[in-house]
């Protein structure tokens, strides 16, 4: 499981035509599932993206989480996470985990960090063209890999 985490002041997804998520100061997620991921893998995930430390503290300094900012929390489903571009220019998609297994791992996920932050979860439509709109604060983009724990 892979995640691009973007600190915000503003994002939003729309999905023909129609704002389906927006927030303001937080987290925007673009979240990969591969055919490998489990709970374990959500579970993880999750408890990295709420305590990473990428909010100003009083003094300018990357050292308050979501949690402790109450932020709030855009997760859109990205399956083009887990391409491979190895071979050729054409990237493959076949470590991405199919519809019935990503969607209940893409659900828990935001079940979960709604009930750790809680408060509702922004969310875009699994498997929709979705057109996502952000302002990133910072810039700050960091990507995690919950195979790759560095």
């Amino acid at each position: 499981m892979r995640v691009v985490i973007q600190r915000v002041t503003q994002a939003s997804v729309t999905v023909e035509k129609e704002i389906v998520g927006q927030i303001n100061q937080g987290l925007l997620v673009l979240l990969g599932i591969e055919t490998e991921d489990s709970l374990e893998d959500v579970d993880w995930l999750l408890n990295k993206t709420l305590n990473l430390r990428i909010f100003n503290d009083e003094n300018g300094v990357m050292n308050k989480s979501l949690l402790e900012t109450e932020g709030e929390l855009l997760v859109i489903s990205q399956f083009t996470l887990m391409a491979a571009t190895k071979k050729g220019n054409r990237p493959s998609y076949i470590r991405a985990a199919k519809h019935e297994q990503a969607i209940p791992l893409f659900e828990a996920f935001c079940q979960k960090a709604e009930a750790r932050m809680g408060k509702n979860v922004a969310k875009g439509i699994f498997g929709a063209d979705m057109k996502v709109a952000l302002l990133n604060d910072g810039p700050v983009t960091i990507q995690i890999d919950s195979k790759n724990k560095e």
